[in-house]
């Protein structure tokens, strides 16, 4: 469960950025939310994959 955590703050920034962009709206595709993040944040590439992974999975989950 460690794995799920982020660090970095800009990282925490952005998956709750994504997260309440998602409770607002649930039907919208996560992917574009995803993309807007990574620029938003300036994430890392790292840190984009960790993004893409950790929301791919969430879809896959009953």
């Amino acid at each position: 469960m460690h794995d799920l955590l982020p660090e970095g703050e800009d990282l925490r920034r952005a998956v709750k950025w994504i997260s309440g962009n998602l409770q607002e709206n649930s039907c919208q595709p996560v992917l574009p939310l995803v993309q807007e993040a990574i620029f938003k944040y300036d994430l890392s590439p790292k840190d984009g994959e960790f993004l893409i992974g950790f929301y791919s999975q969430r879809k896959k989950e009953p």
